[in-house]
């Protein structure tokens, strides 16, 4: 049985696709232009790499495509892929130990505690 414990700490790169994919379905160059979007252009992943994270992340279990583009504005060879609820556990998972990271450099010092 798998456990979503047995799959962390997420690569970087895996950890910002799920995260991605939480607000719904997506398909490669969209998740692509996600993560360069939200990096501000610090993270342009080739399409060789971003493939092999996808399929990693597909081992696991913690996405699955989706299907292919269905409207006309789509191309039909674009694949989407969404995220599972396994995904979302070990996503969830995740960012409760980058939490918990973080906590501990805003106790050390390190950084300063985020205002809410």
């Amino acid at each position: 049985m798998r456990r979503p414990h047995d799959h962390l700490p997420l690569r970087p790169v895996e950890a910002l696709l799920l995260t991605m994919l939480a607000s719904g379905d997506r398909h490669g160059y969209g998740l692509r232009q996600d993560i360069l979007d939200h990096t501000g252009g610090q993270i342009e992943l080739e399409p060789g790499n971003l493939y092999r994270h996808i399929r990693r992340l597909e081992t696991i279990g913690a996405l699955e495509e989706a299907g292919r583009g269905t409207s006309p504005d789509d191309d039909d060879r674009r694949i989407y892929y969404r995220l599972t609820p396994f995904g979302r556990r070990v996503l969830t998972l995740e960012m409760q130990r980058l939490r918990a990271l973080v906590r501990l450099a805003e106790d050390r010092r390190i950084i300063v505690p985020a205002r809410s």
